[in-house]
């Protein structure tokens, strides 16, 4: 079952100067969330969609029959114009739009029944910094956190200021180990700000890997959610 749910204060043509993302669509698969034992938001890469990026959702559910699927569209495809290690003032107001767009589609889920320690939030590059960003600035127990190829947004040698506790969240970071847009480095400050935050994470760094996502990187996703 699929559908398209629009969230936001903006315009439908792309939201507002203010709020770029905020009129985007959230497509929706799998199981109604009133009837969901779980959910998956996930956050498409720079010029891709959320149709993409349904088709992770379906590979990391596959079998079940208790998930919801919601992936958040981008405006222009991308979430953010400049690299996710730019000043982040430069990153704005996309970025904050974003990440409105995405805590919305969150509250969505949990006012729909499921639980945010049922709830995974889960991205592909761009997205998966997404994701990492928001999950640190909003720390619960989360069903999950699987950043393939991101990590948390800021210039380099930034000291990331987040606090809270995760709660003992299972995250996986996965990357290539000479990604051409994600620093092996900023998967390392990640993992440690996320255990620091007390999350349990799991870093995988593929060798010679290129920017996509690898079968094995999902077969192993879909092991720590068998566990969460």
């Amino acid at each position: 079952m699929g559908g398209v749910v629009r969230r936001g204060r903006g315009h439908v043509n792309g939201g507002s100067a203010e709020d770029p993302h905020g009129s985007q669509p959230v497509l929706r698969e799998g199981v109604p969330l009133d009837e969901a034992g779980r959910a998956i938001v996930l956050l498409h890469g720079r010029g891709a969609s959320a149709e993409d990026i349904l088709s992770l959702g379906r590979a990391l559910c596959a079998g079940s029959s208790d998930a919801a699927l919601l992936a958040p569209q981008a405006a222009g495809h991308t979430w953010y114009p400049e690299s996710f290690m730019a000043p982040v003032r430069r990153n704005e107001p996309w970025l904050t739009s974003a990440l409105d767009l995405l805590g919305g589609t969150l509250d969505d889920v949990r006012e729909a029944g499921v639980p945010r320690e049922r709830t995974i939030v889960a991205g592909f590059s761009q997205g998966a910094c997404l994701a990492s960003e928001y999950v640190a600035r909003h720390p619960a127990r989360y069903g999950a956190l699987l950043a393939f190829t991101g990590g948390l947004i800021g210039p380099p040698l930034t000291d990331f200021p987040h606090e809270g506790d995760l709660e003992e969240t299972p995250a996986y970071l996965s990357a290539g180990d000479t990604d051409p847009h994600i620093p092996w480095r900023r998967v390392e400050a990640t993992r440690e700000v996320l255990e620091r935050m007390r999350g349990r994470v799991t870093m995988r760094r593929w060798p010679g890997r290129p920017h996509t996502i690898l079968p094995e990187e999902i077969e192993e996703a879909r092991a720590i959610l068998g566990r969460s």
